[in-house]
This record gives C-alpha cells, structure tokens and sequence, in this order.
C-alpha cells in the first residue's frame, strides 16, 4: 500500500512559528462534572495536572482543555463562570508545563480572552462564532489560532437539528462563508472542524467521514477531526465509551486517509501509532 502523503503546516504561537511535519495529535482534558466519558476525573488541580503530563507522555503535541461540558443535552456555563475556571486551569498548566501548545474549548468571548491572557495559545470553538458575535473580533485582537468547527443549535438541542438535503454541500457553504468573514478580521490561523457528533445522526456522521475527502480537497485549511469514542462508534458496536478505544482507532485512520490533520483524542498513543504506520516516511 502507498503511504499517504502528508503537507506540513504550522501555526504561530505567541509570536513563535511551530510547524507540524506529520498529522497533530490533540489530547482532551477536560476539567468538567459531566463530560459524556470522562467527567469528573480531572476537576481537582492534582488530577488535572497528572492528567495532563499523562497525555503528553503518550505523545499528546497540544493539550485542548475544556472547562464545561458540550455533550448532547448539556447547558453551557455563563461565559463569567467558565471564563474564572477556565483560567484558573490554564494558569495551573502553564506553570507547571511552560513549553506545552495549549487549545481551550469555548465558545464565548469572555473565556477565550481570559484563557489566552492566562497562557492559552489556541481557541477550539464549537460553534464557529454561532454563541457569541464578539468572538471573532477578540480573536482578531488576540491573534492566536482559531478552530471553528461546525454545528447547529446548541448543545442542549442540536440532535433535534439534523436535517440536511445534502451534509456535505451544508458544510461546505457553513465554512466557505465564515472562513471569508475571519479573513476579514484579519485571522490568519484558522482550523476547520466538521463536528463529528454534533446535530449529526450516528447515520449522518458515518456519511461525513466517508465522504471526508470533498471537504479536506475544497478547503485548504489543516481539518481536525474528534470522535474519539464517540456514540457513532459506540452505538453501532453494542458498547460504552469504555470500550470504544479500538472503533475509534480505526475511524481515525479512515479520516486520516481522507486528509485529516489534527486528530482530537482522548488516548494519544495509539493516535500517534497510527500516524507512524500511516505515514512511515514523515
């Protein structure tokens, strides 16, 4: 089998270029009560803080922290609230892992600045700007990367949202219009997410990733894909979260094959086993 071919791209972190030469491997930590797998293990500083040097030994390149949970049927914090824990979490990292890439998950003005001027180097956005009309312009400001992912409604009633004629051609005219208004802001750093369990059907998910290619050929932006152990691996196979670790495995190969860049993950080593089999000569 030919090896997939790969083209490094890179991000500006803080005023310093960082390049990526092979796919990224994102690990998840989240700081949350009810996150769909693992809410409430990491809430304490000790264990946020293992959690994370954990990641990063299993060969983790960004840590993407989130302090609120955005599973089907949650309720999203005020923005004063989550911006106060998200802070305090990335002050805690950056202290203790100073050279470490760190992505927080928000969807609102308020947390987002207050992650970046906590040490925050990316914001990860659920809602693409959807949540909060300031959040491009404090992004501009900012000037950090910025990953828009897509999705509709919000997460309380996203699953009540999954009609679409054609998933693909939807996509494709959510991110052609935002991508052209963040040009304008003046954001330079732009990842794309298609939202993988988001007002998608376990049915409509499985579609997205096979057709994965006419999104990753249209838009020559890194795209990042996170169904790491996801319901549309889940369900199909009888299972849990728990043990949807080998279904994940093999979807993410799937999107990687199809041009994926940034793999989301809650277990990072086999992200990057993955990665090294795929692609052998980067």
């Amino acid at each position: 089998m030919k090896p997939v071919d790969f083209i490094p791209f890179s991000i500006t972190v803080h005023g310093r270029l960082v390049e990526f030469r092979r796919p990224v491997v994102m690990g998840i930590l989240n700081v949350t009560a009810d996150s769909f797998y693992d809410g409430g293990r990491h809430a304490d500083p000790e264990a946020m803080l293992g959690h994370a040097r954990w990641l990063l030994s299993e060969g983790a390149d960004i840590i993407d922290l989130g302090a609120v949970s955005t599973r089907p049927g949650a309720t999203l914090l005020p923005p004063d609230e989550e911006a106060r824990r998200l802070a305090a979490a990335v002050a805690l990292l950056r202290a203790e892992l100073p050279d470490t890439i760190l992505s927080v998950d928000t969807c609102y003005s308020l947390p987002a600045r207050a992650a970046v001027e906590a040490g925050a180097d990316i914001v990860n956005d659920i809602s693409g700007g959807q949540f909060d009309d300031d959040m491009y312009h404090t992004i501009s400001q900012l000037q950090v990367p910025y990953i828009m992912m897509h999705t509709r409604g919000t997460p309380d009633n996203m699953q009540q949202q999954t009609d679409y004629k054609d998933i693909i051609d939807d996509l494709t005219h959510y991110f052609s219009a935002r991508i052209d208004t963040l040009y304008r802001h003046g954001i330079k750093d732009l990842w794309i997410d298609p939202g993988f369990g988001f007002a998608k059907t376990v049915e409509q998910n499985h579609e997205l990733l096979y057709r994965l290619d006419e999104l990753t050929t249209l838009f020559r932006q890194p795209m990042l894909v996170g169904m790491s152990r996801k319901s549309m691996i889940y369900k199909p196979l009888g299972t849990t979260p728990d043990g949807a670790l080998n279904g994940t495995v093999a979807l993410d190969a799937l999107a990687l094959e199809r041009g994926a860049r940034i793999l989301r993950v809650h277990d990072p080593r086999p992200a990057l086993e993955t990665i090294k089999l795929m692609f052998p000569t980067v």
